[in-house]
């Protein structure tokens, strides 16, 4: 008798179960943003994916940082000289100074031989890339010129344009290393 009663709870057991089961799949909400387990190879579709496009960005960095330094090193190069040059401004200066000063000695030796070296040294510097700045008459410009002073300009043509150069201005390699020293009309 035991075993029966035994066996009879096992099966009221079991049918209650089931019943259960079937109540709790069929009762359970489904939600809606679930998503479907990723498969090994959609996985590794995704990893490829990041590594190409990783891979692409660090090329794409790495061709600039190239070009970067390349073209630093084309501007070391044409200002390799800069500080020499700048150096040897003053010099030209007095040279231009020397020159002026011996315009009444037309035929005198001394004049001969400024000439000739002022010649030579502005024809070196001018193959390193030394550029004058033209600016007698010119309009005045601040990425050019510096101003010292304003004066009232003889004429209304010459209002805003470079009416004297104090002090003779150089580019090199189109860089401005030194701005011309003018009086402007005003």
């Amino acid at each position: 008798m035991f075993n029966k009663k035994k066996n009879k709870v096992k099966n009221e057991m079991n049918q209650e179960q089931e019943p259960l089961k079937e109540n709790t799949i069929e009762n359970t909400p489904v939600e809606e943003n679930v998503t479907p387990e990723i498969s090994v190879e959609e996985k590794l579709e995704q990893e490829k994916a990041e590594l190409n496009d990783k891979f692409i960005r660090l090329f794409a960095e790495f061709d600039n940082y190239k070009r970067r330094t390349q073209k630093e090193r084309v501007e070391l190069l044409q200002t390799a000289g800069k500080d020499v040059i700048v150096s040897l401004l003053p010099v030209l200066d007095d040279f231009d100074r020397a020159l002026k000063a011996t315009e009444a000695e037309m035929d005198s030796p001394i004049r001969e031989g400024v000439v000739l070296i002022h010649n030579k040294l502005n024809s070196i510097l001018g193959q390193k890339g030394l550029k004058e700045i033209e600016s007698n008459n010119a309009d005045f410009d601040t990425d050019l010129h510096e101003a010292l002073s304003n004066i009232p300009a003889p004429s209304e043509e010459l209002k805003g344009k470079v009416i004297d150069t104090l002090e003779k201005g150089y580019m090199l390699n189109d860089k401005v290393i030194r701005f011309s020293k003018v009086v402007v009309g005003s």
